[in-house]
């Protein structure tokens, strides 16, 4: 691949991973614009997630500590709990369904791409007018059964277009978190997720073998995907705190939505 290309997927995955517009989605529609593909170019796509993992570390450095010395110094397991129970679904529904995945055409389909990416913009969209829960201040007042839902939420995650972060924060939203409050939540529980899903990319001695004699790219693409999701995490936490900010990204996603199927359908 040439360095343009790589440059292109790193960005590509740090800006997506946490704007709520779908990183497997956008890495799809990008796939199918550059053609034909080695075919172990999906150890490349695992591989870039570091980058944004290492984003993700260093944003939230602080806030870790705390929830650390929280369950350590203060005995107060509250939102480290929480941040377990919501990424229990997605966390297994990931290792039992990751095979099927792959082998599913579904699963690569452009048209589910545009589908899920339009029916989550349209939640976005509408996200006010939807039943909602009591009102919370922050994050940490979560009752164990809505972070239950909020994890039953990212499930959905699994088909790309959805999004884990748009998951997250619609479902968020529904259980009376406002829209920056979701989302710093939806980050937080990224990082175990992240971690997981990384270390288990490392497991593969195929995917090391891969790592080993592509770590010129990779290191470029991970660096790049580093730099641009520590600015998409802190313009998403900012730009949320404006009323009726969500909608944005609903619009945006159904406009890719509108196009791709477009251009299927004239294809």
């Amino acid at each position: 691949m040439s360095i343009l290309i790589i440059t292109i997927l790193g960005l590509v995955q740090g800006l997506t991973e946490f704007i709520p517009v779908s990183s497997s989605g956008h890495l799809e529609i990008v796939q199918q614009l550059m053609g034909p593909r080695p075919e172990d170019f999906h150890y490349f796509l695992e591989l870039i997630n570091f980058g944004t993992l290492l984003a993700l570390l260093i944003y939230y450095r602080k806030r870790i500590i705390k929830i650390l010395k929280d369950i350590f110094k203060e005995h107060n397991y509250k939102l480290a709990i929480n941040i377990i129970i919501t990424c229990i679904p997605a966390g297994l529904a990931g290792l039992l369904l990751s095979h099927f995945i792959e082998d599913t055409p579904f699963f690569s389909s452009l048209y589910t791409v545009a589908i899920a990416m339009g029916v989550v913009g349209l939640l976005m969209i509408t996200i006010d007018k939807l039943p909602h829960k009591s009102k919370l201040k922050s994050e940490n007042e979560l009752t164990k059964s809505r972070a239950f839902v909020i994890g039953l939420a990212q499930t959905f995650a699994l088909i790309p277009g959805v999004s884990r972060s748009g998951s997250t924060i619609v479902a968020g939203r529904l259980m009376g978190l406002d829209s920056e409050s979701s989302a710093d939540y939806s980050f937080l529980v990224s990082i175990p997720l992240m971690l997981a899903v990384c270390g288990k990319t490392l497991l593969s001695s195929s995917t090391r073998e891969y790592l080993v004699s592509n770590l010129g790219p990779l290191a470029l693409s991970n660096l790049v995907a580093f730099i641009s999701g520590l600015f998409a995490i802190t313009f998403v936490l900012k730009y949320l705190k404006k009323s009726n900010s969500l909608r944005a990204f609903g619009f945006y996603r159904v406009f890719i939505a509108v196009v791709v199927i477009t251009v299927l359908t004239i294809a």
